[in-house]
């Protein structure tokens, strides 16, 4: 028995070998077809590639070192001239003055132009063109360039989806990102940024206000061009809203959607943030005059490049600071020009960021209503009307300099705010006024668009005449108790009452998601959107999503031809090229507490924004059942819990998260969304 027992197990363990033999021949075979396959993957099959040099001569030269710099300064400033002779520079200049060039650089370019990897946006894909002249100019000067570059995002690429959780905590992140990347040049004499979109541009601002002991300046990254027969960035954006209500074909939107950008790189047509971002940086004098919006790639934006660094550079050898240019004047003038262009509400959380990082006092919702009661509208460009001119045609028409001319002529400017060119505010447009080149632009403008310039930035009489309104405003009311903000200016003028109040009341469409939102306007489920509804749009607060932009919710109303009888309210933010009756930042937020959170559906809203005085409210003033006013409002609200489906989108990032919980802590969106590090480590040390 026990005989029979051993051979059976001799002969399992045999079968055992013969089977595991047969199995690693085939997983032989197959790694070796497998192999075959993907051979090019594995080696490029060029015997060349294996002559690998194993040593060098090094760089050639001496490098300029003295015995004081080995004897008393750092050992990383010697080290770091090895790396730059390491790099090519020619090893006897690099004693010169050294500056840091920051940028958002995105996608890379062959040296013909074309593309080998694509950026995120057009705004980033040319900023290397800028760069390369500024560079040049500093080498020529006698000074040492060093690049660097932290990529931003693109807020149309990621509208609608969970990319968009990113985009305004990118905006700190970034700052953050670009301040090590400045302070690891320590022997740095300045900062060149250039910068041209929506949180790339406030990013580099904030990190040249952060650096108030260096010279600064800014190249703004310019603007795409505009199609000659299409649609602009803002329009192309509502083409899936329009297709699903049957108002666009799938032919014609293929069309449309692939002619819009006709140049690659800059910013978009329109006066959204990005563009309002170059004007503000202009009017805060740290950009060059008449640099703000330029044709990006063109010879004429080039030449800003080179005289920026220039700039820089003299500003070194005058030893004049970017605190000599950043200050309470020069906020002042920029919320000024912002509200005679007609910016987007984005600026309201980027200009207290900068004013922050410069340590300077933060403009508050107060001073904001009284610049935009003082200072008309006077640039009728996308996406404010009355014609919608797009970008490139206000930079001809005059630009920054041209409507500080108005504003100036009205005393609601201060003239004594200085430039990086080294000049005041008074002096730089007394060279405008005079300057060929505000004569030649203008007259090109006459030429090739058959546009007059006082037509796009208009006189006050004018624009009065015309009907157009200042820029923004902000509600309050029992659903925004400490505040709102709505483009009061771009409001339809066909819902605007002829005392130029808009008034309406209507039932509450509530979601709190943005997907759902978006696929009720394109008339999906089983209550597509109506003419007369109010969206409600809660918990997407800087808690709940990182307080995204809803530009899809908001272009598909403006281009729907029914749109302008619906209004927003919600605790997110708007894109610059929003238009509508869109009430936005509703403060608190949803998720803190904020009486949005507790909107049901036809619940009764009732909205009243006075565009001429600048006054507005957002009420809740019925449910389904009555009507009651704002004051039974106040008390219905207290009364209900918020809504059970009120959460944090779960596709939130951790990062973002972090971001929502600092911010609040500095101020929160009215504050600029900063991140102020002693509130911070105060609080954390009373948790201690």
């Amino acid at each position: 028995m026990l005989n029979d027992l051993i051979e059976t197990g001799k002969l399992l363990i045999a079968r055992r070998q013969m089977l595991s033999a047969n199995t690693m021949h085939a997983n032989n075979d197959k790694t070796t077809s497998e192999a075959a396959g993907n051979a090019e993957l594995l080696d490029a099959g060029d015997p060349s590639l294996f002559d690998v040099t194993t040593h060098g001569p090094g760089p050639r030269g001496r490098l300029p070192l003295t015995g004081e710099m080995l004897r008393q300064r750092p050992s990383g400033d010697a080290f770091g001239m090895t790396e730059d002779a390491g790099q090519g520079f020619p090893p006897e200049r690099l004693a010169g003055p050294q500056y840091v060039m920051l940028s958002n650089l995105g996608g890379l370019r062959a040296d013909d132009g074309s593309v080998v990897a694509l950026g995120y946006h057009t705004g980033h894909f040319e900023l290397g063109l800028a760069l390369r002249e500024a560079a040049e100019q500093i080498r020529q000067d006698g000074g040492v360039p060093y690049a660097a570059h932290c990529t931003d995002p693109c807020d149309g690429r990621t509208q609608g989806t969970p990319g968009m959780f990113d985009s305004l905590a990118y905006r700190n992140d970034a700052a953050s990102v670009l301040r090590r990347l400045a302070r690891s040049i320590p022997t740095a004499r300045g900062l060149l940024g250039v910068a041209t979109c929506d949180k790339g541009l406030p990013a580099i601002m904030m990190v040249l206000a952060g650096f108030r002991d260096l010279p600064g300046v800014l190249i703004p990254g310019g603007v795409t061009l505009p199609p000659t027969d299409g649609e602009d960035t803002g329009k192309i954006q509502s083409i899936g809203a329009r297709f699903s209500r049957g108002e666009l074909s799938l032919a014609d939107a293929s069309v449309l959607g692939c002619r819009v950008c006709a140049s690659p790189g800059g910013g978009c047509h329109f006066l959204g943030t990005a563009a309002t971002s170059q004007v503000v940086g202009e009017a805060l004098g740290l950009a060059l005059p008449h640099s703000a919006l330029a044709p990006s790639g063109q010879p004429i934006w080039l030449d800003v490049a080179r005289r920026s660094a220039k700039a820089l550079m003299q500003m070194d050898a005058r030893g004049m600071k970017t605190s000599d240019v950043l200050s309470e004047a020069s906020i002042g003038n920029a919320m000024a020009v912002f509200a005679a262009f007609g910016g987007s509400t984005n600026l309201i959380l980027h200009l207290p960021a900068i004013a922050f990082s410069g340590g300077l006092r933060r403009p508050t919702i107060d001073d904001w209503t009284e610049v935009n009661r003082r200072v008309p509208r006077l640039v009728d460009v996308l996406p404010n009307g009355p014609v919608n001119h797009p970008t490139i045609r206000t930079y001809l028409a005059g630009g920054v300099p041209e409507v500080m001319l108005r504003l100036r002529e009205m005393d609601l400017l201060d003239l004594d705010a200085m430039s990086v060119s080294g000049l005041t505010l008074g002096g730089v447009l007394r060279w405008w006024e005079s300057s060929p080149r505000r004569e030649a632009l203008r007259r090109r403008l006459r030429e090739c668009d058959g546009v007059e310039p006082d037509d796009v930035i208009m006189t006050p009489d004018r624009a009065k005449q015309l009907g157009v309104t200042s820029t923004v405003c902000f509600p309050r009311g029992n659903l925004a108790p400490e505040g709102s903000v709505i483009k009061s200016t771009a409001i339809d003028a066909r819902v605007i009452d002829g005392d130029g109040v808009y008034r309406k009341t209507g039932p509450a469409r509530v979601f709190v998601r943005e997907t759902d939102a978006i696929a009720t306007i394109k008339g999906q489920g089983e209550r597509p959107l109506k003419p007369g509804d109010v969206l409600v749009l809660a918990g997407r607060g800087p808690i709940g999503s990182g307080m995204e932009e809803i530009y899809q919710i908001t272009a598909a109303l403006k281009h729907l031809s029914w749109g302008h009888e619906v209004a927003v309210v919600t605790d997110a933010r708007f894109s610059g090229v929003s238009t509508g009756a869109c009430i936005g930042l509703v403060t608190p937020e949803a998720l803190a507490a904020g009486p949005l959170g507790k909107v049901r559906d036809g619940d009764r809203i009732r909205i009243v924004i006075d565009r001429r005085r600048l006054r507005g409210s957002v009420d809740l003033v019925g449910d389904a059942r009555r009507e009651f006013g704002p004051e039974e409002g106040v008390r219905v609200l207290a009364d209900r819990d918020p809504r059970a489906d009120l959460s944090p989108d779960p596709k939130l990032p951790p990062e973002t998260r972090l971001w929502a919980a600092m911010q609040r802590l500095g101020g929160g969106a009215w504050g600029g969304c900063v991140f102020d590090v002693d509130r911070i480590v105060e609080k954390l040390d009373g948790l201690a």
